[in-house]
């Protein structure tokens, strides 16, 4: 087994070939890049000694031949085996990295192989990476900003901390209602919504909340001085939405109903016992407001025809 600084040293499972680790080798041992390796894991960001097993191989992202995986055998048994590599099976899930590429990409209308063959790495890599979590080098993302003509820092998620909304709108965008079924999904059990109320001294005011829903319920701790405290006993609207800003996707759902303290014990002990958080905010939040939604409603946007 053979490396080079910057490629991936990548852990699988011997009974299915499913990906369980991967690192990027930023340190080399021994000149002609034989084991050890110091490996940067993508999953933690720590970099260990590593002495790969039987389950480990190389992606060679940069250097190899591309379109290849090589698979290099120890010293004394000869030249190494190629096989190719592609994303492991299973519906994509790609990291925001990923998702980015793709999007860039397909507003170019380029193909993958166009676009590995631009940005001089691995088509097999760039699937990977669009289609699955991953780390790439800082080498791989200035080559792939420069076939794209975009930047790493955009790449990367630059902006992550301003207004969401502030990237491109898409060419033909349609904006559709959602029925009420699909507003409970996307709701789930529990993340961080915003509940409109009238403070004490009658100006309207917006406060997000940690939430959880209980039994077509939406629960939310908060303190009885609080901002949010003053929902009890009027009918709130509460909302909560996604952004995607690499696709220029999005979604909001409001549920609008009468808002009450929960003041049995057995079920203030229920509903701490199944909090999936803490509050954020912090500090003293043992009062449990509950919102029993009378309509709910929402809208995606989404491209023309999906």
């Amino acid at each position: 087994m053979r490396a080079h600084l910057g490629d991936q040293l990548v852990i699988e499972s011997p009974a299915t070939g499913v990906t369980r680790r991967d690192g990027e080798i930023v340190g080399l041992h021994h000149e002609d890049g034989t084991p050890p390796y110091d490996v940067r894991w993508s999953d933690t960001d720590e970099v260990t000694l590593v002495f790969p097993g039987p389950d480990a191989h190389i992606r060679h992202t940069e250097h190899g031949r591309p379109g290849t995986t090589r698979t290099s055998s120890p010293p004394d048994t000869g030249e190494a085996a190629v096989s190719a590599a592609a994303p492991p099976p299973g519906p994509p899930d790609p990291g925001d990295i990923g998702r980015r590429v793709a999007v860039e990409r397909r507003r170019h209308g380029l193909s993958r192989e166009e676009t590995a063959r631009r940005a001089r790495i691995s088509p097999d890599y760039l699937a990977y990476l669009e289609e699955r979590p991953a780390d790439p080098t800082v080498a791989t993302l200035l080559s792939l900003a420069a076939a794209l003509g975009t930047t790493v820092t955009a790449l990367r998620g630059a902006g992550t901390d301003l207004p969401p909304g502030r990237g491109r709108a898409l060419p033909r965008p349609q904006l559709r209602d959602l029925a009420p079924e699909e507003c409970r999904r996307l709701l789930s059990t529990h993340g961080v919504g915003r509940v409109a109320v009238s403070a004490s001294d009658g100006s309207p005011a917006v406060v997000p909340v940690n939430y959880e829903v209980v039994e077509d319920a939406i629960v939310f701790r908060t303190a009885p001085d609080s901002v949010a405290a003053a929902a009890v006993g009027t009918e709130v609207a509460f909302e909560v939405d996604h952004v995607d800003e690499a696709t220029s996707r999005g979604w909001s759902v409001l549920a609008v109903g009468p808002a009450s303290v929960v003041t049995e014990p057995a079920v203030v002990r229920g509903l701490v016992q199944r909090a999936h958080t803490e509050p954020w905010a912090g500090g003293a939040r043992e009062m449990w407001v509950s919102i029993r939604p009378t309509r709910l409603t929402g809208r995606r946007i989404t491209p023309a025809g999906q």
